[in-house]
């Protein structure tokens, strides 16, 4: 067994080309066969020796002239000279049935030579188109191999573009293609997200690191501005855990874990509870519409969304500015709108609010404090409850965003 196994080892694994150049052959073997068969079967059922034939056989066996041979009117042969006949006591119909089977057999035999031969040609040609026409129709994987053996992370850009008439092998190079640009986006993406994490960790901690080296350079530091020393860098701090737990949400939701039924109606009213101070201080005003809409989910997650909506629409809102939230059930499913009043949005900065660290005014969001993943946060967790959201600039200023959640039972689509 042993030495079974390593023999197993270092026989060359068989190709799909090989397999399939075997199959080829072998159904045309089969088909041969079947084929062979059913011929054998029907010229032997069907098999009838001319007369002619018949009668030069008769007259060799029993060693006499054809002449001395005559049709008869009942289909067999008739002596001409009286005397004459089969030898051994033969009828002359006997002898004619003999002579036939042996003929049928003879041909039969021949027929089946023939046609071997013919076969074993024919085996050996199919096997070789077989091998031609596999490598042809292989030849497209063979490119997709070579293709990902050389792939990496800066080889994404390359693409096979196979061209060839709409079949199975154009679909999976298409699919191959369609995967590869994925991930082009995606490693660029991602990319551009380390780096603008980094950037937005670098900017408290370089903070961090001023004040600690004023201090040490000061040992006689005023009591007041060690205070202020002290403030700036719990403030540096609390920047780098909220962008910290906002890329720890976003992690989270890729995937859900607990889930149950939430309404969104009431995470609006106590989100507005907890940010009523500041609403309170920027002098909005809230005009609420809400109707309880259900949606099977994550409660912390579906929260976060909710208060980094809510958050987005105070921080991002003018003074004694408004803010307009509203909740439905839908024929589509839950939807969650919140408008607030506000600058000016520009229709092509809209949809990129939710990308990761995306600003349309640098100098209002550090001034507000917003780390740049408030609203990449909403699209993450409203996508991974199979939902979607959309953004749109309002005339007067300000921004509407749309969250559509589906149905609470119903199955979530990424």
């Amino acid at each position: 067994m042993r030495a079974l196994s390593r023999l197993r080892t270092r026989l060359p694994r068989p190709t799909i080309r090989l397999k399939l150049t075997l199959w080829y052959g072998g159904m045309f073997l089969l088909a041969g066969a079947l084929l062979l068969t059913l011929t054998y079967v029907l010229v032997r059922q069907g098999f009838q020796p001319a007369p002619q034939k018949v009668r030069e056989i008769v007259a060799q066996k029993l060693n006499i002239p054809l002449s001395q041979l005559e049709p008869s009117s009942r289909g067999y042969f008739q002596f001409s000279q009286p005397g004459l006949g089969p030898p051994g006591g033969l009828t002359m119909g006997r002898l004619i049935h003999e002579i036939q089977a042996e003929q049928m057999q003879q041909q039969l035999n021949d027929l089946i030579t023939w046609s071997a031969v013919a076969l074993a040609i024919m085996a050996v040609v199919s096997l070789g188109l077989g091998w031609v026409v596999a490598g042809r129709l292989l030849r497209p994987v063979h490119e997709l191999t070579s293709l990902a053996r050389r792939l990496s992370e800066s080889t994404l850009h390359e693409r096979i573009r196979l061209q060839r008439p709409p079949d199975e092998l154009k679909e999976l190079g298409d699919t191959f293609d369609a995967m590869l640009e994925r991930l082009d986006r995606s490693f660029a993406g991602q990319r551009q997200f380390v780096a603008n994490a980094s950037h937005e960790l670098r900017t408290p901690l370089t903070i961090i690191r001023t004040e600690l080296d004023v201090a040490l350079a000061d040992p006689d530091l005023p009591r007041e501005e060690l205070e202020a020393t002290a403030t700036a860098m719990r403030d540096a701090l609390a920047r780098s855990e909220e962008v910290i737990d906002g890329l720890l949400v976003l992690a989270r939701s890729d995937a859900l874990t607990e889930t149950e039924a939430v309404d969104l109606a009431e995470l609006v009213r106590q989100s507005l509870e907890r940010y009523a101070a500041e609403a309170d201080a920027a002098g909005l005003g809230a005009e609420l519409a809400l109707e309880p809409s259900v949606v099977e989910g994550d409660r912390r997650l579906l929260g976060r969304m909710v208060d980094n909506l809510v958050e987005n629409a105070i921080l991002h809102n003018e003074q004694g500015g408004w803010l307009r939230v509203k909740t439905a059930e839908t024929a589509e499913g839950p939807t969650l709108a919140l408008s607030n009043g506000g600058p000016t949005v520009s229709a092509a900065d809209a949809p990129r609010l939710f990308e990761r660290f995306f600003r349309a005014d640098a100098s209002r969001s550090r001034r507000t404090g917003g780390t740049g993943l408030g609203l990449s946060i909403v699209l993450a967790v409203a996508q991974a409850h199979g939902g979607s959201v959309a953004a749109a600039p309002l005339p007067a200023g300000g921004l509407e965003v749309r969250v559509s959640l589906p149905r609470s039972g119903a199955p979530a689509t990424a």
